[in-house]
């Protein structure tokens, strides 16, 4: 860690133990606070849920006295077990102040567990008044209970008052505190600031100053920085630089001598590749030339040779011409039927080509010179090495959102590691490059997922003796997500 940073983090980390100290602080003695609001409201509730239940149990005696039923003597244990766990609460709540009270409440309420099993003792013994007179008494205890309830209270209140006010007097000398800190802590960081901003930005206006100089030609100045920092550092290396720039000033001049001759070959190379090209055919002469002879060989009845030179014209114009474009499939399908046409002059019955197209979909746009790499692949490798020759299946198929394009053969196959080349789009040297185009397996794929902005757009089934099928995956709406990312073999 540098020096400029030891100092970012020593400030940062000052303030940072400062504010969790105050925070800490307050949370504590917040907490504290909450924690003494929460038991004496504790009391209180416990204590008036006492008074409340003693009442319900006496009204219970009373019911079981009058009507003696199992539900009211269920209801007359119900409230006796409540009174006994809400006594063990109130025991708890005993202090140096209220242990008088407290232990003659608690008796009083266990007078009153007493007086009402004796009132169901006398019961069940047929001695009625005597329930009755246990009866008022037990409400007499219930009605003192209440009494001595709200007496309490109130002496809680009291007794607490003073420390509620301690606790807010506390809160409030916090409150000053904290703000006094707080601008403390914002002046000392001003003061630590501007010591800080003086230590970095008095060397960076010595270093302006030094450049200043430099561009005005003036190499003869030392730079010198009073700091021991990262800045110091960067003042020794702008030293060495200025007693190294008359060499790059040397070396820079040599650079550009270079690049002017450098520039004046590529000038020679340009003109000699444009003599070159001077010296090829022009192809709209070779598209006038095979138009005249193919014209010559109707006139003189070879019509099947006319047919075959108007192909050859139509497949070297759209080569030459398409490459680079957006086509439709209708096009890209006429100038592969050119193609067969062409192969089948060839190859004669050595070739069968079935088509099974649907005409809705030929309207779908596809790179141009896109389908022919396919089918002539398929050609060099299903049909030009077999003595009798093979078949080609050529499908464009409606699939809802997509429209899938196939062409199939029964040739020897495709490995495994062949189909992953093509699949990451490695370049074909010997194998998978068309003789017309010159445009491998390779480039269609690659330039399909440009055109798409996906990978997901070709697929290729092929097994070792069982031939190959090559699908073409497009969807109607360009930009459209693909479900699974990379191709599937």
């Amino acid at each position: 860690m540098n020096n400029i940073q030891k100092k970012i983090w020593l400030l940062a980390v000052v303030v940072l133990v400062i504010m969790a100290s105050i925070w800490m602080s307050l949370t504590f003695y917040n907490q504290k606070m909450q924690n003494q609001y929460n038991n004496i409201l504790e009391r209180y509730l416990v204590m008036n849920e006492l008074t409340r239940t003693s009442q319900e149990m006496v009204t219970a005696l009373n019911n079981y006295l009058l009507t003696p039923i199992a539900e009211n003597l269920d209801s007359i244990d119900r409230s006796k077990n409540q009174i006994q766990k809400m006594k063990d609460e109130v025991a708890n709540f005993k202090n140096a102040e209220n242990e008088l009270a407290l232990t003659s409440y608690i008796n009083l309420i266990d007078s009153l567990i007493e007086t009402t099993d004796r009132s169901l003792v006398f019961h069940s013994e047929d001695g009625t008044e005597s329930a009755m007179e246990a009866l008022n008494e037990a409400t007499f205890i219930s009605n003192y209970i209440s009494e001595m309830t709200l007496t309490i209270i109130d002496t809680e209140l009291k007794t607490y008052d003073r420390f509620y006010r301690a606790i807010i007097n506390q809160s409030e000398e916090l409150n000053q505190l904290g703000i006094w800190m707080l601008l403390l802590i914002t002046f000392l960081l001003l003061l630590y600031t501007y010591w800080f901003s003086l230590r970095i930005t008095k060397p960076v206006e010595q270093l302006t100053q030094a450049a200043s100089e430099l561009s005005k030609g003036r190499f003869d100045l030392k730079i010198a920085v009073d700091s021991k920092d990262e800045i110091a550092f960067l003042a020794k290396m702008f030293e060495h630089m200025r007693n190294n720039i008359n060499n790059l000033i040397l070396e820079i001049q040599k650079k550009a001598q270079l690049e002017n001759e450098l520039q004046q070959s590529k000038l020679l190379l340009k003109e000699s590749q444009l003599r070159s090209l001077q010296s090829q055919i022009n192809p709209h002469f070779l598209f006038n030339t095979l138009n005249t002879v193919s014209k010559k060989a109707y006139l003189e009845g070879s019509e099947e040779t006319s047919d075959l030179l108007v192909s050859v014209a139509g497949l070297l114009r759209y080569n030459l011409k398409h490459l680079d474009k957006t086509m439709t499939l209708y096009h890209e399908v006429n100038v592969l039927q050119q193609y067969i046409n062409i192969q089948k002059a060839r190859f004669t019955d050595r070739l069968t080509f079935h088509t099974e197209i649907d005409e809705g979909c030929l309207h779908i746009e596809i790179p141009g010179l896109t389908l022919q790499p396919i089918v002539e692949n398929a050609m060099i490798y299903a049909v030009e090495p077999n003595e009798e020759g093979g078949v080609i299946s050529f499908r464009v198929k409606d699939e809802g959102d997509r429209v899938i394009v196939e062409v199939e053969d029964d040739g020897p196959g495709m490995a495994e590691d062949k189909i992953q080349q093509i699949i990451d789009e490695e370049q074909e040297h010997d194998t998978m490059v068309g003789h017309a185009s010159g445009i491998g397996l390779s480039n269609v794929v690659k330039r399909l997922r440009l055109f798409y902005g996906c990978e997901n757009v070709i697929k290729i089934e092929a097994k070792i003796g069982n031939g190959t099928k090559v699908s073409i995956h497009i969807l109607k709406k360009r930009g459209d997500d693909q479900d699974d990312k990379g191709i599937t073999r």
